[in-house]
């Protein structure tokens, strides 16, 4: 008798699912309550049914709505309102949130006053992946020389001493894993649109600083932040680890192995930090993945230690069909059914469209706003994109 599981009639649900959720659920919610048809860009700031709780603008999420509507645009059907949701958000960024120095603002109001800059260089990354998407969606390739602008101006920041304001002292001089690791995806989502020495650099930089300095394996964890060269920090912050983004960065190399024809060392760099971000950050209680652990195990000090938000559930549901995709290894199957029905357990608002995104631990909803600065058209609608694509692959 064949004990083993069949996944051939779960993938062939779920693919019908996550189509059927982007096109009827995700995408009309934000078109209908975050569209702004008078200033252009979008909302994000809204409750559960969709009403508004702030005007505030997310300059971050203007570039991450331009980017996904125009990537369903790609890679789904080509309707018209997704390529003007795109072009509005992308108009938006290119009249109000460019500061003089050629940097973005962090937020803005509802016309496009601006009212916060950061020392980050995340709203320069979402402005150019809409961008280089947009191109390849509208045919305007001046987007994609944009785009590549734009990144030439994000390395120009990252690289020279003294441009961007220290986040410590002199006393304490370190590194961190959100701009290394995201610059791997926002090249690759340029390279799309456009050749350059840059992005291909660029990507084999981020990849050999996260084996090098990152990746830990006596913790067998990747850690967030740690010496300039790379060294252990003893402390709150040193011993973090984000599991949820440990699997993004996972399932970012496993996007560059693809490219490179399934590069096999790649492949397993990123199946590695997969297998050890899985083992400290699924809760084999309650389910989903936790937001942080501690790699000596001792106390985390952000109070939301353990809820489960949103977006790790989705890069989770992402990196366990890609490296299933790579590898054929049926285990990241039954990581991907575990993960997957979590999620869809938990999230989805049956009542008003869109999903909740912030739970307790135990999966009651802990605050139920479908928006904010930081929560929007973004992880959600790239996961059902991508889910759908990869399951349809599997399938086949």
């Amino acid at each position: 008798m064949n004990t083993e599981p069949d996944y051939t009639d779960y993938l062939n649900r779920y693919n019908t699912q996550y189509l059927n959720d982007l096109v009827n659920n995700i995408l009309p919610f934000w078109l209908n309550n975050g569209l702004d048809k008078v200033n252009g860009g979008f909302y994000t700031c809204v409750d559960r049914d969709g009403s508004l709780i702030d005007s505030t603008k997310s300059v971050w999420f203007q570039g991450r709505a331009g980017f996904i509507y125009a990537f369903a645009y790609n890679q789904i059907e080509k309707k018209a309102e997704w390529l003007e949701a795109s072009a509005s958000a992308i108009r938006f960024i290119e009249s109000y949130c460019f500061d003089t120095d050629g940097r973005m603002f962090f937020e803005v109001t509802a016309d496009g006053k601006p009212l916060r800059k950061r020392r980050y260089l995340f709203s320069e990354g979402f402005a150019a992946i809409a961008m280089s998407e947009y191109a390849i969606a509208s045919g305007d390739m001046s987007y994609a020389k944009k785009a590549l602008d734009i990144f030439e101006l994000i390395l120009h920041y990252k690289n020279t001493p003294g441009l961007l304001q220290p986040k410590y002292t002199a006393n304490l001089d370190v590194r961190g894993h959100s701009l290394c690791m995201i610059l791997i995806n926002t090249a690759s989502q340029i390279r799309k649109a456009i050749k350059s020495d840059v992005l291909d650099r660029q990507i084999d930089e981020s990849i050999k600083e996260i084996a090098s300095y990152f990746m830990k394996p006596e913790f067998k964890a990747v850690l967030e932040t740690v010496g300039a060269n790379g060294e252990f920090l003893d402390t709150g912050m040193g011993r973090l680890i984000n599991p949820g983004h440990a699997i993004e960065t996972s399932w970012f190399i496993l996007e560059e192995a693809r490219a490179r024809n399934w590069d096999p060392e790649l492949v397993k760099m990123a199946t590695t930090i997969l297998d050890w971000s899985w083992e400290w950050g699924w809760d084999e209680e309650f389910g989903g993945i936790i937001n942080f652990r501690d790699c000596k195990n001792k106390p985390c000090q952000d109070y939301a230690h353990d809820m489960k938000f949103w977006w790790p559930q989705t890069e989770a549901v992402i990196a366990t069909l890609y490296a299933y995709r790579a590898t054929g290894d049926e285990k990241y199957l039954e990581m991907y059914r575990k993960i997957n029905d979590y999620m869809y357990k938990y999230f989805p608002d049956s009542e008003y469209g869109e999903w909740y995104g912030y739970l307790h631990r135990d999966g009651t909803v802990s605050q139920h706003a479908k928006g904010n600065l930081f929560k929007g058209p973004f992880h959600i609608p790239r996961m059902l994109i991508m889910s759908y694509s990869l399951s349809s692959e599997i399938i086949k």
